[in-house]
């Protein structure tokens, strides 16, 4: 495995890819057409849990916690990519990456939210994880999450799903 590659830079960084959890709704984790794979909108789930929750900014989640829940949110984003396409290495580049914050009245600092999800993706990619983006401040987010992260990866022509 090359020190360049997308796993080795995630070892590199002590971040293990958690498997894929079932959908708890009717739609499916991600959707490939062609060359794009869309994943649907991950939250700070971890060990069976949402870990960041609330509101950010004001009284509630420090910015420093929401940068935190949204780089959970890509690493999560990974593990499904990953599962989906068969492995790491099949992902040609970020494409377009939305991250929704669920925001008190004020807080106006949602793009410094999302470098949490933005650096975690040029980590890993080097250049081929910097992406166009929007973030976007929301009233409430599903089961109280703070931050979600909404991904479209490019997909190497050779890979084969769930190969």
């Amino acid at each position: 495995m090359s020190t360049h590659s997308p796993n080795a830079r995630l070892a590199a960084l002590g971040i293990t890819l958690p498997s894929p959890t079932a959908p708890v709704g009717t739609y499916l984790p991600c959707v490939r057409h062609g060359d794009l794979l869309m994943l649907s909108g991950q939250i700070p789930f971890q060990a069976g849990s949402v870990v960041f929750t609330g509101r950010v900014g004001g009284n509630g989640l420090s910015l420093e916690d929401a940068q935190h829940a949204a780089r959970l949110c890509a690493v999560n984003a990974l593990g499904i990519a990953a599962h989906a396409v068969g492995g790491l290495e099949n992902v040609a580049r970020v494409l377009k990456v939305v991250v929704y914050v669920a925001s008190n009245p004020g807080f106006t600092d949602q793009p410094k939210v999302a470098n949490g999800a933005s650096d975690l993706f040029y980590e890993v990619f080097g250049d081929a994880g910097r992406h166009a983006r929007a973030a976007v401040g929301v009233a409430e987010l599903p089961l109280n999450a703070s931050v979600e992260v909404d991904v479209t990866f490019v997909v190497k022509h050779e890979a084969r799903p769930g190969a």
